[in-house]
């Protein structure tokens, strides 16, 4: 059971919130089912949360957060390539924590398709993502390419690290670490070729 008086009981619902949605997916998901993990009484989660969506929202919201905290402190060299491959393997469930963001993405997206308000949240964040890449992949190339062409490199090396995620989080052991960070390199290598 989490521990509400040390943290804020919306922080701790947020994670009982991830942790039921990693573990057995979005069906379980419901205010009851966090009201009883968190030991709190489901008007407790309604005041927080008062719809579905909303505690979706707010989980996918925080995933995307620790995505970013975590990529905001990847180290940076003069190597572009090599920032651009180490940036997008935070986005490959190459070890368990990273794993389960994945599964959430995954169970948010297959929501996102049919309720526009998370779609809305979902496009803001992959147009986020995809600025991101283009901005690495100019300065990779070093002015070779346009702004366009950066950007449909982006949405190719974006679509492609979500590819390889959903294949490796829906496929049992398919696609292992190290089939991953290989298909991401060659990736990479292809699309700054000038």
């Amino acid at each position: 059971m989490a521990e509400l008086s040390t943290r804020p009981t919306k922080d701790v619902l947020t994670d009982v919130l991830l942790d039921i949605t990693a573990q057995h997916g979005l069906e379980a998901v419901s205010v009851r089912q966090v009201a009883a993990a968190a030991g709190v009484s489901i008007g407790t989660v309604q005041h927080h949360f008062p719809t579905k969506d909303a505690m979706l929202g707010a989980a996918f919201t925080e995933v995307v957060r620790r995505i970013r905290e975590r990529v905001a402190n990847v180290v940076l060299g003069p190597d572009v390539q090599r920032n651009l491959t180490t940036v997008l393997r935070e986005l490959l469930p190459l070890d368990e924590r990273r794993a389960t963001e994945v599964r959430i993405q995954v169970a948010f997206a297959a929501r996102a398709a049919t309720a526009p308000a998370l779609a809305a949240v979902q496009a803001d964040i992959l147009a986020e993502v995809t600025e991101s890449i283009a901005r690495v992949i100019a300065l990779a190339g070093h002015g070779t390419d346009g702004p366009e062409t950066s950007r449909r490199k982006a949405h190719i090396a974006l679509a492609a690290v979500d590819g390889l995620a959903l294949h490796a989080v829906s496929s049992g052991s398919w696609l292992d670490p190290a089939t991953l960070t290989d298909a991401l390199d060659h990736l990479i290598g292809m699309l700054l070729v000038p």
